[in-house]
């Protein structure tokens, strides 16, 4: 009994002895440690990942920057790192590269020849600072006109280094641009300018040396209502020719019993600086292409014409900046066969290829537009200019484009390959574009000097712009 009950106490303690060998039994100590070293663990491969994270974050935002930099994108940099403000551009599209750049690198620490401003890092003319008084011509020409009878035109037109736009150009020379100051009335200019017309003289605006009585009553308003007598040149006007004094006839009058009064120049019989511009009533209020053949008028012989900033015509040109590229290398005259030419005119187009040696400068930029090269002016002519006064120069103008309109062409002039640099000029045309239309000359008038670039300086291009691929 007592050996049964022994045995089976042994056996329930060996049951017991088996269970508990094969549970496991872990100190607390022990599974502190273990769970302490997993999330260590963890956590090392938390920040690994994060670590990851950052550096391909880092890749993609470097090689993002690159591009803007490399390609001048249109975002403006300065102002998304530093809080600069932004300068307004054109939105870029499929026919745009727009590889603009609020970099001026070097090119604003060098004093330019016209009055500057920079949009996106390129150079545009500050026209509020630009008069057709303070623009120089930076070398001497002349040319002789056909003979044609046209009154107020001259036989010649004469330019020398130093002279300024207003003694050389005409009102006609900018008919069908931008500036559009043939809308300008004397009072116009004289509330911009500041000037006393009372204090001049009939003689200051050259377009009356050729009006007969009829275009004044046409040109200047409520005019022909006018009595004789009330206006002292035109008495004298027509008391010379008719050989009568009708001082109680309106001018409507006179002109309806003298016609020869219709024909007749008042320069011819009148010393027009013996009379003030005003003692013609309502001559302020006229516009200047209601005068006839209003495009002979030289620019500075208009009163305070040559002395209106730019920004303050009817009408100013806004640089195209569909396309602006790098100055990637200015090259000289030694190199020819150019047929990635992106340079030309009107008439011969902006493709025109240098057979010869032309010195010139690539472009670089976006695709679009990188290896373009646009020739130098002073080593390539092409055709230009249109009607009878298209044969003026021979018909030929130098190369070069037009991203700020067609008042005047933008010309690569001098090349220094030494110091990797390059001056542009400013070339004008004559326009006669009159009842008698004579057409406009090829862009010959010049040069004035324009903007210097340096290499990588922005520089718009415009357009039309095609690249040739072979």
């Amino acid at each position: 009994m007592y050996n049964e009950h022994l045995a089976t106490n042994n056996q329930i303690l060996d049951t017991t002895a088996e269970v508990t060998a094969i549970v496991p039994v872990r100190a607390a100590s022990q599974e502190t440690t273990h769970n302490k070293t997993d999330r260590g663990l963890e956590y090392r491969i938390e920040k690994f990942n994060k670590l990851r994270y950052l550096m391909v974050a880092g890749l993609i935002a470097g090689l993002a920057l690159h591009g803007l930099i490399r390609y001048g994108g249109s975002y403006n940099i300065g102002s998304l790192l530093f809080g600069e403000k932004a300068v307004a551009q054109t939105v870029p599209s499929k026919y745009s590269n727009l590889n603009t750049s609020i970099d001026k690198t070097k090119q604003t620490k060098q004093p330019q020849p016209v009055a500057t401003k920079y949009v996106n890092g390129a150079p545009t003319p500050d026209w509020s600072s630009i008069t057709f008084r303070n623009m120089k011509f930076g070398g001497a020409g002349s040319v002789e006109f056909p003979n044609i009878k046209n009154p107020g035109m001259k036989e010649t037109r004469t330019w020398s280094a130093g002279q300024s736009l207003a003694e050389v150009m005409e009102l006609g020379d900018f008919e069908a641009t931008e500036f559009n100051i043939e809308d300008f009335t004397l009072k116009d200019i004289a509330d911009i300018t500041g000037i006393q017309l009372k204090n001049l003289k009939l003689s200051d605006l050259e377009t009356l040396d050729w009006q007969t009585l009829e275009d004044l009553a046409e040109a200047i308003p409520n005019l022909e209502d006018s009595e004789v007598g009330a206006i002292p040149p035109i008495q004298e006007l027509v008391t010379k020719v008719t050989g009568s004094t009708v001082s109680y006839q309106t001018v409507g009058e006179v002109l309806d019993n003298y016609p020869q009064l219709g024909e007749v120049e008042l320069g011819e019989y009148v010393k027009l600086d013996k009379y003030q511009l005003t003692s013609i009533p309502g001559i302020e209020d006229a516009q200047l292409k209601d005068f006839t053949n209003w495009q002979n008028t030289t620019i500075g012989k208009v009163p305070g014409l040559a002395d209106v900033p730019f920004d303050r015509f009817p009408s100013v040109p806004i640089p195209d900046v569909s396309f602006i590229g790098k100055v990637d290398l200015p090259l000289g005259s030694l190199e020819s066969g150019r047929w990635k030419s992106i340079s030309g005119s009107y008439q011969a187009g902006f493709n025109v290829p240098c057979e010869k040696t032309c010195g010139h400068i690539e472009v670089s930029g976006s695709d679009i537009v990188t290896g373009a090269q646009w020739m130098s002016g002073k080593d390539q002519k092409v055709k230009g200019g249109f009607g009878i006064l298209g044969s003026l120069n021979g018909g030929k103008e130098p190369t070069g484009r037009h991203p700020f309109g067609k008042s005047f062409k933008q010309v690569i002039w001098d090349i220094n390959e030494a110091d990797g640099s390059i001056t542009t000029a400013m070339f004008f045309r004559i326009c006669k574009r009159g009842w008698v239309d004579l057409g406009c000359s090829p862009y010959f008038i010049g040069p004035v000097p324009f903007f210097t670039y340096r290499e990588i300086d922005p520089i718009i291009l415009g357009t039309p712009l095609t690249v040739p691929k072979n």
